[in-house]
């Protein structure tokens, strides 16, 4: 199980790969959706950016699912909430959440490290 799925469940069918930078601000120009609430496949979702997160969370080698990591938003806000196990760690998801289109900051205040 990856992140994604842990956090959000499971799709119905492939998950599919993260949409790039480019897709999002297209879909967001074109439906003048903010870019946050931009979902996985370009259509309006609550909880766009911090699904996008999770996907880019899974597609990083180096980013195993920990399993007491977990990814929320509010706004442009990507709220990382949990244990991780090293500051290396932490600071790898907080510049993969940080790159995602959308993100205004990244708030890391919920997360211990250990």
């Amino acid at each position: 199980m990856g992140w994604f799925e842990r956090i959000f469940g499971a799709i119905t069918g492939d998950i599919p790969n993260k949409p790039s930078d480019d897709t999002v601000q297209q879909a967001a120009a074109n439906t003048s959706l903010p870019p946050e609430r931009i979902g996985i496949t370009g259509e309006y979702d609550e909880s766009g950016l911090a699904k996008r997160v999770a996907l880019a969370f899974d597609e990083d080698p180096e980013l195993d699912d920990i399993g007491s990591l977990w990814v929320a938003q509010k706004g442009g806000i990507v709220i990382l909430k949990g244990k991780v196990p090293s500051p290396g760690f932490l600071e790898k998801a907080v510049n993969i959440a940080e790159f995602q289109p959308g993100t205004i900051s990244v708030d890391t205040s919920q997360v211990t490290i250990g």
